[in-house]
C-alpha cells in the first residue's frame, strides 16, 4: 500500500456559476502579485467586454483592488486568518436546500468559467478540511468515536477521488427496450470529474460548510487521533460511501451505481443479530414489504429527540421521520409530477410496480404504468428524483393505492424506510453505535467489513481553527 510523507492540500469548489461573490476577510491576506488586502468586506465579479475572462475585486467602498485571470488570496505570513463567503447554497436540489454565510481557513481563489461566471475555490490542507466535514455531515457535539469514524471515512473517500489513488467508476445513462417492450430509463450519478477543483463542498461530494460548524474540541481530537488514517482493501484506498440512515439494512454498491461488486460495500443488518419475525432476502417483495411496513430494531432506529439534537446538524434535525416515512400523491398530482420530472405524459397512472429490489429492499427498477405510456426507471436516485419535487428520502418503499369508483387509483401512498442510498456507513446508526460504547474501529469494521485501517501519511502536528 502506498504511503506519502506529508498531508496533501486540496482544492474545494465553494461556489460556481455565480455572477457575483461577496466575501469578508478576517485578517490580512496577500494576492499572488504580493499586494496586501486588509480585513474587511469585498466583492468579486467577472469583467465584461474586451477584458472578459478576468476577475475584478473591489472593497466595500467600491475601490478596485485588482483584476486577474485568477485572483488568489492567501493568509499573510504569520496570520491566523480566515474568510467568509456570503450566501452559499447548501443541499442543492434536496429538501433542506438553503443559503448560508460560511467561514473558511486556507487560501481563496477566484476565477471565471467558460460561461463567464465566477468560481470560488478554497485551497486547504486535508486535515483542516476534515475538521469542517465531520462537523457538517454530523454535529460537532456527536460522540467522539463517531467523529473519529467519520474522519477516517471522509478522508478515505476524499483521497479516493484524487490521483494517484482515484477509484474509477462509470457515470452512465441508458435508454432501451426491455423484453416486454416497455421503455427503460436507467441512470446513476457518480462523483463528477470536476475540472476546476478536486471536490465540491455540497452533498454531491461531502458536506464542507466551514469552520463555524466545528464548535467542539472533540472535532480537533478526532482528526488528531486518526491523522492520516484511511481504510484500504487489497492494497487500494476504499471508496467509503455513506448515507444518513440505512433504514435497518445497508445496501450493496451495485444497487445505486454500476453493476459492480465492491467487497467492502455490501448489505448488512444494522444491528447485532437479525431480528425475529422478518425474513431475508429483502429482494423478495413479500419480505421487503414486511420489513418496510414495520419498525424493526436497528442501530439507526431511534426517536430520542435529545440524542438527535446532539448528533445531527441543525437543518437535518428538521427531518424526524427518517427511519420510516410516508408520502402521498393524488392521481392528478402524481401525473403532473412525473410529466415535470421525466418529460413524459403518462395520462392517468394505473400503477407503480416494483421490478427489482436491492438487498436492503431499495428499489433498483420501478415500472410506471400509465394509460398512455409505460416506463421502467432506475436506479435508486432516479426513482427518488422522479417521485418527488426534490428527492424521496430513499427508494426503499412500498406503494398502496386508494381507488376511485372508476377503478383508476385516486391516491398513491408511498411508505418508506431510510434516508439516502444506504451504501456504506449509516451515519445515524454509527452515531448510535458510538453512544452504545463501540469505538471507531468497531464502527468501521461493522460497515466496511472487508477493509482495514492504514496510515497513509504521518502525523505532523495539529492546527487550531481561528
Amino acid at each position: 500500500m502506498i504511503t506519502i510523507d506529508r498531508e496533501p492540500t486540496i482544492a474545494v469548489g465553494l461556489m460556481s456559476g455565480v455572477e457575483e461573490l461577496n466575501f469578508a476577510l478576517h485578517g490580512e491576506f496577500v494576492t499572488s502579485d504580493g499586494e496586501q488586502l486588509a480585513a474587511g468586506h469585498y466583492r468579486a465579479y467577472p469583467v465584461k467586454g474586451a477584458a472578459a475572462g478576468l476577475v475584478e475585486v473591489a472593497d466595500a467602498a467600491g475601490r478596485i483592488c485588482g483584476r486577474a485571470a485568477e485572483f488568489a488570496l492567501s493568509p499573510a505570513a504569520g496570520e491566523a486568518a480566515s474568510f467568509t463567503i456570503k450566501g452559499i447554497t447548501i443541499g442543492i436540489d434536496f429538501h433542506w436546500q438553503r443559503k448560508e454565510d460560511q467561514q473558511f481557513q486556507g487560501a481563496l481563489r477566484l476565477k471565471v468559467d467558460g460561461a463567464g461566471h465566477l468560481i470560488g475555490i478554497n485551497e486547504v490542507a486535508v486535515e483542516s478540511y476534515l475538521g469542517s466535514v465531520i462537523s457538517s455531515e454530523m454535529s460537532a457535539t456527536a460522540h467522539p468515536e463517531l467523529l473519529k469514524a467519520h474522519a477516517v471515512i471522509s478522508r478515505s473517500w476524499l483521497l479516493a477521488q484524487l490521483k494517484p489513488w482515484k477509484v474509477e467508476h462509470i457515470e452512465s445513462f441508458s435508454e432501451k427496450s426491455s423484453d416486454s417492450g416497455a421503455r427503460q430509463l436507467i441512470r446513476w450519478y457518480n462523483q463528477e470529474n470536476h475540472t476546476e477543483f478536486d471536490v465540491c463542498a455540497d452533498d454531491h461530494c461531502q458536506r464542507y460548510q466551514g469552520i463555524s460548524k466545528a464548535t467542539s474540541p472533540a472535532v480537533f481530537e478526532a482528526t488528531r487521533a486518526t491523522w492520516g488514517e484511511v481504510l484500504v482493501h487489497a492494497g487500494a484506498l476504499c471508496d467509503t460511501r455513506f448515507s444518513k440512515c440505512c433504514g435497518g439494512m445497508t445496501e450493496e454498491y451495485r444497487t445505486a451505481w454500476e453493476d459492480l461488486g465492491v467487497p467492502y460495500l455490501t448489505a448488512r443488518y444494522d444491528g447485532e443479530s437479525f431480528p425475529t419475525g422478518f425474513a431475508l432476502p429483502l429482494t423478495n417483495e413479500a419480505n421487503a414489504a414486511r420489513w418496510i411496513l414495520s419498525s424493526p430494531p436497528a442501530f439507526c432506529n431511534t426517536s430520542d429527540r435529545a440524542l438527535l439534537l446532539r448528533i445531527l446538524p441543525d437543518f437535518d434535525q428538521e427531518t424526524r421521520d427518517f427511519y420510516r416515512w410516508q408520502v402521498s400523491y393524488g392521481q392528478e398530482e402524481l401525473s403532473k409530477l412525473l410529466r415535470a420530472k421525466l418529460g413524459i405524459d403518462f395520462g392517468l397512472i394505473a400503477k407503480l410496480e416494483p421490478v427489482e429490489r436491492g438487498a436492503s429492499g431499495r428499489l433498483v427498477r420501478l415500472r410506471i404504468v400509465g394509460e398512455k405510456e409505460t416506463l421502467v426507471i432506475g436506479k435508486e436516485l432516479e426513482i427518488r428524483r422522479a417521485l418527488s419535487p426534490s428527492h424521496l428520502y430513499s427508494s426503499a418503499f412500498v406503494v398502496e393505492t386508494e381507488r376511485a369508483s372508476s377503478g383508476w387509483p385516486e391516491r398513491f401512498i408511498l411508505r418508506g424506510a431510510g434516508w439516502g442510498h444506504g451504501v456504506g456507513l449509516c451515519q445515524i446508526g454509527a452515531a448510535l453505535m458510538a453512544e452504545g460504547g463501540y469505538n471507531y474501529r468497531q464502527i468501521l469494521a461493522h460497515y466496511y467489513a472487508d477493509s482495514r485501517l492504514h496510515r497513509l501519511y504521518p502525523a505532523t502536528g495539529e492546527r487550531k481553527l481561528v
